[in-house]
């Protein structure tokens, strides 16, 4: 017998069974990352789909809420953003000034109390993140001025408006909900950056000024907190 050539079949078979192990062990691992991924995506999904779920039941109980009044305060809600948004800038601020007017102090006093009753309720105040106190403009600003400073004029100008408009809303609020709003409401002046037509008529000018409530809801903080703890 060749025991050299025996020795050479044995160590053949002992490689091929070493690289046959090697890769068991790669496709197990493979898997094992493919599942956790597939695992981690249900889990997003998963948010994702509670997050729209959230969201329609929001704009369903606002529109419930509010659909006698919509057409009369020249407000509509946006259904995709969670935006509820008044569009009659004629009601709501003097041309260049900051303070409420009336007619607007009026709805407000009707709308917001209600808006928060929504939203403070056992089934979203666990979920509501933030309500934005949105102001905008359109483009232009004074006589003669740059691009620029109409820009800035006009920042501080929408700045101004949604901090009247927060300062007066918070006063109508009782006790229950005061805190809770406080904590989550903020004053945002956005300038002309944001307008949802073009600034090329007066027409549009008027659709781009006004006062919005946009709700942010926790998805995105479950998402990111999702992300983290799948990094350790």
């Amino acid at each position: 017998m060749d025991f050299s050539e025996e020795k050479t079949n044995q160590f053949d078979l002992s490689t091929g069974d070493l690289m046959a192990s090697l890769l068991m062990v790669f496709v197990l691992c493979l898997i094992g990352t493919m599942l956790q991924l597939q695992e981690e995506f249900d889990d997003k999904s998963k948010v994702a789909e509670r997050y729209k779920e959230l969201q329609s039941q929001i704009y369903i109980d606002l529109q419930e809420e509010f659909k006698d009044d919509l057409k009369e305060w020249g407000a509509e809600i946006d259904k995709e953003q969670l935006i509820f948004r008044f569009t009659e800038p004629d009601i709501l601020f003097r041309v260049g000034r900051s303070e409420v007017k009336q007619e607007f102090k009026d709805i407000l006093q009707s709308f917001f109390p209600r808006y928060i009753k929504v939203l403070s309720g056992k089934i979203y105040k666990d979920h509501i993140e933030e309500i934005r106190v949105e102001g905008h403009t359109s483009l232009e600003g004074q006589n003669n001025m740059t691009d620029q400073q109409a820009y800035f004029y006009n920042m501080k100008l929408s700045q101004d408006r949604t901090r009247s408009v927060l300062s007066f809303v918070l006063e109508q609020l009782d006790e229950n909900v005061y805190q809770w709003t406080k904590l989550r409401t903020t004053a945002n002046g956005l300038s002309s950056v944001k307008p949802i037509a073009e600034n090329d008529t007066e027409a549009n000018r008027k659709l781009n000024r006004r006062v919005e409530f946009r709700i942010k809801t926790d998805a995105e903080q479950q998402i990111r907190e999702m992300l983290l703890y799948g990094e350790h």
